[in-house]
């Protein structure tokens, strides 16, 4: 009879505290999800290593250490790790999102500020570089967040281009990006970037719908009811992710949000949305930690700037293995 698969995830808060009551059992799940085909060195690629004291590897080929956590947003970090995956699971599994005060309060950090850096490095990687892009049915459309003031132009506002999946079940995933302005060279790399080539891609006849890349896509113009008349008709896809989102921003936060942070949230509302599917909680916390281990180091100052990390390194691959240790996720 066949060993039935362990677990990859922790299916309860209480779950994830019993799994994870240790360090070295914390570095052991981020092994897993960052090399799940086998120890793979950072530094020159060798396909082998072996674990020596402290739960760190040494590549047998440049003889380098190399822990779990190295070139990852926990890299260098001074709060334990059973911490990082509590703040995880809050964060994923807060319907309203999670602040940093009430991160410190849950979990007794030592500061706010550390609070406030943790969740802005998952935040980071929410949304992974190199994803799939939108595909079928597709609208796209610009617009403002993150303010009270209708219409373009207003001040207090980020503009954001919006593309959305749109099928026989309803909406499907979307894309959200800020860009400078609405112009043809911005619009042309957001939707090279969002949606696969070959799409139908459905927006209103707008005059800066970009030229050059037409022959991309299968283009429908949908022309407004009547000078000024609101978009909603047209596109009531986009129009319907662009409610939600700022719902969502303006809820808890009363939009209290500043500028340069804004993306960073978007990036999280993003992630949310397109995970609404997912079979359980558990899934969610896996998902953002398999993330955070592709994803690169950012400093608290690089933080406070732009609340933003560099780009992530790519979605890792998930699947589970099986191993020597007697582990759920093993």
């Amino acid at each position: 009879m066949p060993t039935p698969a362990r677990p990859a995830y922790p299916n309860s808060y209480a779950d994830l505290r019993l799994w994870f009551d240790e360090e070295w059992k914390c570095l052991d799940y981020l092994d897993w999800l960052r090399w799940p085909n086998g120890f793979h060195c950072p530094n020159c690629a060798h396909e082998h290593g072996w674990r020596e004291a402290h739960q760190r590897w040494r590549c047998a080929g440049c003889g380098k250490r190399v822990s779990a956590t190295a070139g990852t947003i926990f890299h260098g970090t001074r709060t334990a790790l059973a911490v990082w995956f509590s703040a995880a699971w809050l964060l994923v599994n807060s319907k309203v999102g999670l602040s940093a005060t009430q991160l410190h309060r849950e979990t007794e950090l030592g500061s706010l500020q550390t609070a406030w850096a943790m969740l802005h490095r998952y935040r980071s990687v929410m949304v992974q570089p190199g994803r799939d892009r939108l595909r079928g049915n597709v609208e796209v459309d610009v617009s403002y967040l993150g303010g009270s003031v209708p219409g373009r132009g207003s001040l207090g506002r980020v503009l954001f281009a919006v593309a959305v999946e749109v099928d026989a079940d309803g909406l499907g995933r979307t894309r959200v990006a800020v860009i400078p302005s609405a112009g043809t060279a911005q619009l042309a790399a957001f939707m090279l970037d969002s949606v696969e080539p070959g799409s139908r891609v459905v927006t209103h006849d707008w005059s800066a719908y970009p030229a050059g890349i037409r022959d991309r896509y299968a283009h429908v113009a949908r022309p407004l009811s009547a000078p000024g008349s609101p978009t909603r008709q047209v596109l009531p896809a986009v129009r319907r992710v662009v409610f939600q989102a700022n719902h969502w921003l303006m809820g808890p936060r009363q939009g209290a949000v500043s500028a340069e942070h804004l993306p960073a949230y978007v990036d999280e509302w993003v992630f949310r949305f397109n995970h609404r599917h997912s079979e359980s909680r558990g899934q969610l916390f896996h998902t953002l930690l398999g993330y955070a281990v592709a994803g690169q180091p950012v400093t608290y100052q690089s933080l406070l700037k732009t609340g933003r990390t560099r780009p992530a390194a790519g979605v890792p691959n998930q699947a589970a293995q099986s191993g020597s240790l007697a582990l759920p996720w093993r």
